[in-house]
């Protein structure tokens, strides 16, 4: 499990460094044409699934997932969604680096769109849905800064 708690540790320190970039923290909250979620709100969105996925489905702590207010929140600080980020990683990561060969193979209790999957599946398309979250911050701060010069 060293290899899959390390890419998302990465991506997770990805998605920290995105946000950190932002000079102003205004434009975490700016749409940018047809896009309809801004950095920050993606980024809550990210952190709810998975302390939803990995920590309460998986990982049984409790966590109450609140996804409508991941995308409908304003005017969260910069630093608390650092902060939140962070939180994430320190839940998520001891959880998946704990699971055992058994468990990976074992049924994850939730559908995803109607079909079963197993734990290690839902690992692999949990990993991509953050990666490419990061990677549409990643665009939308790119394009603000093009668009600023």
């Amino acid at each position: 499990m060293k290899y899959i708690t390390s890419q998302y540790s990465k991506y997770l320190e990805s998605l920290k460094k995105e946000i950190s970039l932002y000079e102003n923290e205004s434009d975490l909250w700016k749409l940018w044409g047809a896009i309809n979620n801004t950095p920050a709100n993606l980024a809550m969105h990210i952190c709810g699934n998975l302390r939803h996925n990995i920590g309460a489905v998986i990982g049984k702590d409790g966590y109450i997932r609140d996804r409508d207010n991941e995308f409908t929140q304003r005017g969260t600080a910069k630093q608390a969604i650092l902060d939140e980020i962070e939180n994430t990683g320190a839940i998520v990561l001891p959880i998946i680096e704990s699971l055992t060969p058994e468990q990976l193979k074992g049924e994850f209790p939730e559908t995803s769109h109607g079909e079963e999957q197993t734990v290690y599946d839902a690992l692999i398309r949990l990993a991509f849905h953050l990666a490419y979250h990061v990677g549409q911050i990643n665009y939308h701060r790119r394009l603000l800064t093009v668009s600023e010069k």
